[in-house]
């Protein structure tokens, strides 16, 4: 590796410590103020956060998340600055012939979708070859952990190599959070993008249970091993635990967001009722642009610098079983729920 990209690599590493240090305390800050301990907390007294990353010292105070906010951006905004220096040192000149990577991303997101997809995404970010990337998404969402996983792999592809999320159809919940990983998101005009939020579900079967004469005896080790099971319901400082825990969820959307489409923790606030819209009445903040899978391909193209690329498909999932029997937080649309139960 060259001097100069190393020394790239080294600046990127310190501005990703920064960012994340800053994106701590914002995530700190945004759960300090949903919390119920908002109105006694900022009463008595205004608390102050500091950290240390390798001699750089950031302070925000929650009386003041203005200065952060604009702190986040700056940073934000060198790290876009170099994924173009790193890019350049792959891409020389426009290349005739080049190959473009679909990579398909259909239906719910699961631990089978996330196993099936990250070999391939990391293959591709590897193949100097693949001069971009187009995600071709057409799913509701998913499971948490599977859809934050998929978000970091498309976000560090990003970096090698331009990545363009697209839908025809819906690009909904866990399947907005990966596509903001993307450097663009362009829908067809009536596509359903968003449903910005976390569902959480519990079934209660106790009464049922004891209809039908089933008794269940439990052996745990602690009051909580056994916190959300369908025998049983939730005590009310279950509910609290599960709500905090929700919120967590919530509030990690909201970071990837805003990082994502370059809008403040309040402007992405304004989208994240859970509903989805149409692509074309929020482009300019959700999506980019408006456009079929061909016009896609043509904008990525223009990022990577070719021209009549040839275009080659990785398959992508095909598992589509996605029962949910237990109790499940998940990046979903909740109007898919229902479907997959009974499925």
């Amino acid at each position: 590796m060259e001097e100069r990209e190393r020394e790239i690599w080294k600046y990127l590493a310190l501005i990703l410590a920064l960012l994340l240090a800053t994106s701590i305390i914002a995530t700190s800050l945004l759960y300090i103020q949903n919390s119920e301990l908002q109105k006694s907390y900022m009463f008595n007294r205004t608390a102050q956060a500091k950290v240390e990353v390798r001699n750089q010292t950031v302070i925000v105070s929650t009386g003041n998340t203005t200065a952060l906010q604009a702190r986040i951006d700056e940073l934000q905004r060198e790290i876009d600055y170099l994924k173009e220096q790193l890019r350049e040192r792959q891409i020389s000149g426009n290349v005739s012939n080049a190959t473009l990577a679909i990579v398909p991303i259909f239906g719910p997101i699961d631990e089978y979708t996330a196993l099936n997809l990250i070999p391939k995404l990391r293959d591709i970010a590897k193949n100097s070859s693949i001069r971009g990337v187009l995600l071709w998404i057409d799913s509701p969402g998913g499971y948490v952990g599977p859809v934050r996983e998929l978000y970091r792999e498309v976000r560090k592809l990003s970096y090698n190599k331009p990545v363009v999320a697209y839908t025809g159809d819906m690009m909904a919940s866990g399947a907005y959070f990966i596509a903001c990983g993307a450097d663009k998101i362009i829908a067809d005009p009536l596509a359903d993008v968003g449903s910005i939020g976390v569902l959480y579900v519990h079934y209660d079967l106790e009464q049922n249970y004891q209809r039908n004469g089933i008794k269940v005896e439990v052996f745990k080790t602690g009051p909580y091993k056994d916190m959300g099971a369908e025998w049983r319901g939730l005590t009310d400082e279950e509910r609290k635990i599960i709500s905090n825990m929700v919120d967590a969820y919530f509030t990690d959307f909201l970071n990837a967001v805003s990082t994502g489409r370059n809008m403040t923790i309040n402007e992405t606030k304004k989208f994240a009722t859970g509903r989805t819209w149409f692509a074309l009445n929020v482009t300019g903040t959700l999506v980019d642009e408006t456009g079929d899978l061909d016009y896609s391909i043509k904008v990525l193209e223009n990022m990577a610098n070719v021209s009549s690329a040839k275009v080659i498909i990785y398959q992508g999932n095909t598992e589509i079983n996605f029962g949910v029997y237990q109790s499940t937080a998940l990046y979903m649309d909740p109007k898919y729920i229902t479907a997959y139960i009974k499925g």
